[in-house]
């Protein structure tokens, strides 16, 4: 049967269509994206405002057109911190249901990082040991870690490279008082869960997925995406330590110069390259694998689960 997943994201938001059943591995049919920012359109209440929800209103009409077109035979529509976090996240999804008839569903950040955990275990399998999962998003940052396919421990941080920019990065590029001010800030936050991992002693396999890993590997000198899902991505420790000087002292402009990062990323890859930094070293990670699969691979997956349960 075709799949779809539309993703609203605190960045983007995604529809992934993929011809599926249970037993197989999805396979990519078409992807439709529409760059919408919402972690950067709340107010100061923290409501997505108006313009905001007629744009995201109008995305997700275009979106399910885009299903349509494809011949969808079922639409899993999900939503993650931007809205979930929203002071009118109930108004803005009673009028996403009301304008386009899709239910979008809330995802809580611990079901994040748990459905990104079972992407990441069926693309590496078994034999890839305990898993340490880092996923950094627009809106949160998810770690997850375990040795099953649910994970023994996940925890979600509001520390999304879209959020962390848009309220403590304001310059381009930004103040040095302010890049180190949000380092502290992010050391502070991941490191009162590290006790939740430690417990657990080293993991075989560190992980990480999301557009911030893979443009910090990409810049780092990992393959481009043009090579294929199936070709290696690492990115070291060293690597993301000697690249933050260098894009606190960039423009956002300067940055989307840089292999693999698009002008809409640009401006907060340096946010997010502090969050990977951070995780990386209070977590003990020297190195980590970049993973092609994800939360939306996670959702088609689970929904496979419980299709061949049936």
């Amino acid at each position: 049967m075709r799949l779809g997943v539309l993703d609203v994201g605190s960045n983007t938001v995604h529809l992934l269509v993929v011809d599926a059943h249970p037993g197989a591995r999805p396979l990519p049919a078409h992807s439709h994206k529409a760059e919408l920012r919402l972690a950067q359109l709340l107010d100061e209440d923290g409501a997505i405002g108006p313009d905001g929800v007629d744009r995201l209103v109008a995305v997700v009409r275009e979106a399910l057109q885009a299903a349509e077109d494809k011949g969808v035979e079922d639409l899993l529509p999900f939503a993650t911190s931007a809205v979930r976090e929203a002071t009118n996240a109930d108004d803005v999804l009673a009028r996403v249901r009301e304008e386009t008839g899709v239910e979008l569903r809330v995802l809580s950040g611990a079901e994040e990082a748990r459905l990104t955990f079972l992407a990441v275990r069926r693309w590496f399998g078994w034999s890839a040991g305990k898993l340490l999962v880092l996923d950094i998003g627009g809106g949160s940052l998810e770690i997850a870690y375990g040795i099953d396919e649910e994970p023994d421990t996940a925890v979600s941080l509001p520390l999304g490279a879209g959020r962390l920019t848009a309220a403590r990065l304001p310059g381009d590029p930004p103040h040095a008082d302010d890049v180190r001010a949000l380092r502290r800030h992010v050391r502070t936050e991941i490191a009162r869960t590290v006790g939740d991992f430690s417990r657990f002693g080293a993991p075989d396999h560190v992980v990480a997925t999301s557009k911030t890993f893979r443009q910090l590997a990409r810049i780092a000198g990992a393959a481009r995406s043009a090579e294929g899902l199936y070709v290696q991505r690492e990115l070291k420790r060293v690597s993301v330590e000697a690249w933050v000087p260098r894009l606190a002292a960039m423009t956002g402009a300067e940055r989307a110069e840089l292999p693999g990062v698009s002008e809409g990323r640009a401006g907060q890859l340096l946010a997010g390259a502090l969050v990977a930094e951070a995780a990386m070293d209070l977590l003990h990670v020297e190195s980590l694998e970049i993973c092609p699969w994800a939360l939306r691979e996670g959702v088609i997956l689970r929904r496979l689960d419980h299709m061949g349960q049936g």
